[in-house]
């Protein structure tokens, strides 16, 4: 790459481009695709040619790719997307392009696109590219159009209104719904608004008895540590007088709110017991355990897995645990560190949860904490961990945000949290060696490459410094390493060197089971073995088993936090209504 195109403005660079590449489109010639394209190029393709989530790098291999659906999708009428952001010159992990959005059509229907060109040899030539299909022709979310119209129910006094119409809907009493979601949080709420908008008949499920309870059980002091202004869930964004961080239990109230506003059918206290797929009839035969014990059979075509990567506990069988004479408690059911006043407690784990649990304990009088490091740990402080949502500060349209969210492939996406993680790390700089200082064993993540890295290949592995790091500093909350512990006892952790570290309560901020492991445990190892590896980037930088189809016919998986699940609920949706439609086999 040359650098940043000069002597001509950027739409001029992205109409130049975007006549070259409709013409190769049209031609369907390999070698005139591959020519539009820098000698470093990536393109990420979300349902708008290969009704999956797919990257390919290098010109060849996308010439290649895309070649081999023109027959099928028929692209065609591209050019800039009217009424959105105009082409402009940007900086995107350290390299100077021109930005532009994209909008044209295929067989399926409208479809959005982000490229980033670069110069060489004085032509725009794309070094990222990413196609996304925005709705199914014929089938568009009424959400993007006119307010609906209800004149049938307007004046039908002796009929049934609205709330009769609701009751029937959700009762499922004389029909199985098309989708089970399993989860009714920010997953299960949001895919359930996308395909409810879609007409997919969606049913939720969710063993607590009120929405948003898993949220509530968390510790006391749980608040989000991302902000309010990225974290909207589809249809109905925050009201502008919410916090910036928003506290679990406020998050978990909107859930419920958000299910009735958006006219969710969801059942509480129901529970998963198990199922299997019918592989003649294409459907789902799964038990519903309801509230009252009874059992619901269903058939639904489809089930999506909303269950979250944190529902499970993961409880670590520790040598000598089981003979320790105080509480046990994992950090989800450690409630508030008021219950724990005058104790002394241990920590297992220093990730968000351990250090958030270890803070609320020490601010509400217990009497020692402190914390156990079992490997190092990413520590960014609260307000450089905002970094990653830099792009939602630019004076663009939300919807043009969130586009450009999920256009970086994963080559550049990881590049750009390499540069960010650095910046970072300068930032944090005494914050960090005060924490070497106490023996605190830090990470930058895979290759250097952050925290976002690190939540999108393991789930964890990280902090957000809201004041804990301090208290390790100064001596508050005690650090102690776990390879220097020889084995638990009555006593508390019995340490390599002889000595005892006492104490009446200990934490296991141990994490959770992953979501494949719930599906195993629901329908079998056959399943469990179709759907293998479910999070963590698969060798195109794409998510294993998420949003996408699995090796098992009928069953999905919808996780993350909540912008994650706002943008790709949509995604996912999709790929069900086309199923539905007949579209995709």
């Amino acid at each position: 790459m040359d650098g940043i195109l000069t002597g001509t403005t950027a739409e001029a660079a992205a109409e130049t481009w975007i006549r070259g590449f409709q013409a190769a489109l049209d031609a369907r010639d390999p070698g005139a695709i591959a020519a539009l394209f820098a000698a470093e190029c990536h393109w990420r393709d979300i349902l708008a040619f290969t009704w999956s989530l797919r990257t390919a790098s290098g010109a060849g291999p996308i010439a290649e790719r895309l070649a081999g659906s023109l027959a099928a999708m028929r692209p065609r009428g591209l050019a800039l997307a009217s009424g959105r952001t105009p082409p402009r010159r940007v900086s995107r992990a350290g390299v100077e392009a021109i930005e532009a959005i994209l909008a044209f059509e295929t067989e399926v229907g409208p479809c959005s696109g982000v490229v980033r060109l670069v110069s060489e040899a004085g032509e725009p030539r794309a070094w990222t590219l990413m196609t996304v299909l925005e709705e199914i022709r014929g089938h568009e979310d009424p959400a993007n159009g006119a307010r609906w119209q209800n004149v049938d129910w307007k004046r039908n006094f002796g009929g049934e209104n609205w709330l009769d119409r609701r009751r029937k809907a959700a009762a499922y009493a004389d029909r199985d719904p098309a989708v089970l979601v399993v989860g009714a949080a920010q997953a299960g709420l949001s895919v359930a608004a996308r395909l409810s908008m879609l007409g997919v008949d969606t049913l939720v499920v969710d063993k607590d008895a009120r929405i948003g309870e898993s949220w509530r059980k968390r510790y006391h002091a749980l608040t989000l540590h991302n902000e309010t202004r990225v974290n909207h869930l589809p249809y109905m964004p925050f009201p502008k007088s919410f916090p910036v961080f928003i506290p679990k239990d406020m998050l978990a109230n909107w859930f419920e709110l958000y299910a009735e506003a958006m006219e969710l059918n969801v059942w509480t206290g129901t529970e998963l017991t198990g199922g299997s797929w019918d592989e003649a009839a294409g459907c789902w035969e799964v038990t519903l355990r309801r509230p009252n014990g009874f059992e619901r059979r269903m058939r639904p075509r489809h089930i999506v897995m909303a269950n979250g990567t944190s529902t499970t506990p993961l409880m670590p069988d520790l040598p000598g645990l089981k003979d320790f004479r105080g509480a046990v408690r994992h950090s989800s059911a450690v409630g508030s560190g008021r219950d724990w006043a005058g104790q002394r407690a241990l920590v297992l784990g220093t990730g968000t949860s351990g250090h958030d649990v270890a803070q609320d304990l020490a601010v509400s009088g217990a009497a020692e904490v402190t914390l156990i490091q079992r490997r190092p740990t990413l520590v960014v402080s609260l307000k450089e961990a905002q970094a990653p949502y830099a792009l939602y500060d630019e004076e663009i349209p939300f919807e043009d945000k969130d586009l450009l969210a999920v256009s970086f492939p994963f080559p550049v996406y990881r590049a750009a949290h390499q540069r960010m993680t650095r910046m970072n790390e300068h930032a944090d700089r005494e914050l960090l060696e005060g924490l070497k200082a106490k023996g605190f064993r830090l990470t930058s993540g895979p290759d250097g490459t952050g925290w976002q890295i690190m939540y999108q290949q393991r789930g964890g592995g990280y902090y957000f410094d809201a004041g804990c790091s301090q208290l390790i500093i100064e001596g508050k909350v005690g650090l102690i390493q776990y390879d220097d512990i020889a084995r638990f006892g009555p006593e508390g952790a019995y340490m390599k060197d002889g000595s005892v570290k006492a104490a009446d309560l200990i934490v296991l901020a141990t994490g959770y089971e992953g979501q494949a492991a719930s599906a195993r445990r629901l329908f079998g190892d056959a399943v469990g073995d179709r759907v293998g590896q479910v999070w963590g980037w698969n060798e195109e930088g794409e998510l294993h088993g998420m949003w996408r189809p699995t090796g098992q016919p009928g069953l999905w998986f919808h996780a993350g936090g909540l912008a994650q699940c706002r943008i790709f609920s949509k995604v996912l949706a999709l790929q069900i209504k086309a199923r539905e439609l007949g579209l995709v086999s």
